[in-house]
Parts: C-alpha cells; structure tokens; sequence
C-alpha cells in the first residue's frame, strides 16, 4: 500500500499488453479467482490503473488491504 493503493510490480514489459496481463494474474492468485475476472478499467497504457474484480473477492481484498 502505498498513499491509499494497493501497488503491484510485476516483472513483464509493457509490450503487447503483457505487464496488463501480469497484473491480472498476480491480482487474481492474491484474490484467489481466475485472471479473466480481473479487468483493466483504465489506464490500459500506463503505469496507473483502475482494476474491478467480482464482489466474491471482497473479504481477500479486504485483508490485502490492510
């Protein structure tokens, strides 16, 4: 966490949507769902970005945020 986000690297280059979708797996494994249930709302292309997951990943995301 850091100033009020929860703040994820991840090793992939932003080429050819590959750190999205590097994102989205080490979101959903922290969240335990599947990658496909975690979008990219904004910010596709830059280092900032809007992610929405499945209310049945509120209690975990909850304890990630903590």
């Amino acid at each position: 966490m850091r100033a009020g986000r929860l703040v994820v690297r991840v090793a992939a280059a932003p080429v050819e949507n590959a750190a999205n979708r590097a994102v989205q797996e080490v979101l959903a494994k922290a969240l335990a769902i599947r990658a496909a249930d975690v979008h990219v709302e904004r910010g596709a292309t830059t280092r900032d970005k809007v992610l929405s997951v499945p209310p049945i990943a509120g209690p975990a995301l909850a304890r990630l945020l903590k």
